[in-house]
């Protein structure tokens, strides 16, 4: 493809995989089950030894029944680079909110604000090639009440759950480093090169390879 095509088919696929984004919130939020696991690749690994759209429906079915009523998710900001035209990758923000129920038959309105971190696969299908979902990892910073405000350590605060610590920083070091090196009085600081293009995520992850996600 010359120039002109390539920058067009990025400029698609960048629109593609936001519309992907937003049609993860929609089908998970309305229960559209069989909607939402086709926008993942069709051998998409839920399991160790368990792979597939199926499989993928039947653990979503039993999550979503048993510990939320609803759901809202709100997507936000978006990075998206490629690693060739048919493989991505980003982060997304999300802030969502759930009914969720207690063990003594009440209900709580938990409100979570995290990150996920994406990769994206452009496949060839019966309707020509289409940008799917290779895999997720959600990285949370707080799920709280909606009265209770997430001040403190461990901000993952499930109702009838041990409330622990979510891994909303731990995909960028800049966040430890940040506070584990205050600034010196009359030192001027130093500013590192900027990114290479395509290669902003992979420079704020200073080297470390990108993250993988565990399978039970």
């Amino acid at each position: 493809m010359n120039r002109l095509e390539a920058r067009i088919d990025r400029l698609e696929s960048l629109e593609a995989i936001r519309q992907l984004v937003s049609k993860y919130a929609l089908t998970l939020d309305m229960r559209d089950l069989d909607a939402h696991v086709n926008l993942f690749a069709h051998d998409i690994r839920v399991r160790r030894d368990v792979t597939g759209r199926a499989a993928l429906k039947a653990w979503l079915d039993d999550t979503l029944r048993l510990q939320f009523t609803g759901t809202s998710h709100h997507i936000g900001n978006h990075v998206i680079e490629f690693d060739d035209p048919d493989t991505a990758h980003g982060i997304v923000y999300s802030k969502n909110e759930h009914e969720t129920p207690r063990e003594d038959g009440g209900t709580d309105w938990v409100i979570m604000q995290m990150i996920y971190w994406d990769n994206y696969e452009r496949i060839d299908g019966p309707d020509g090639p289409q940008w799917y979902f290779r895999r997720r990892l959600p990285c949370y910073w707080y799920a709280t009440d909606l009265n209770a405000p997430p001040t403190g350590d461990r901000k993952m605060r499930w109702p009838d759950k041990e409330a622990y610590e979510g891994a909303y920083h731990t995909l960028f070091p800049s966040w430890e480093v940040f506070w584990k090196h205050p600034p010196k009085d009359g030192v001027t600081p130093e500013v590192a090169a900027p990114a290479p293009r395509e290669a902003f995520l992979k420079t704020m992850r200073a080297g470390q390879p990108f993250p993988k996600i565990r399978v039970r």
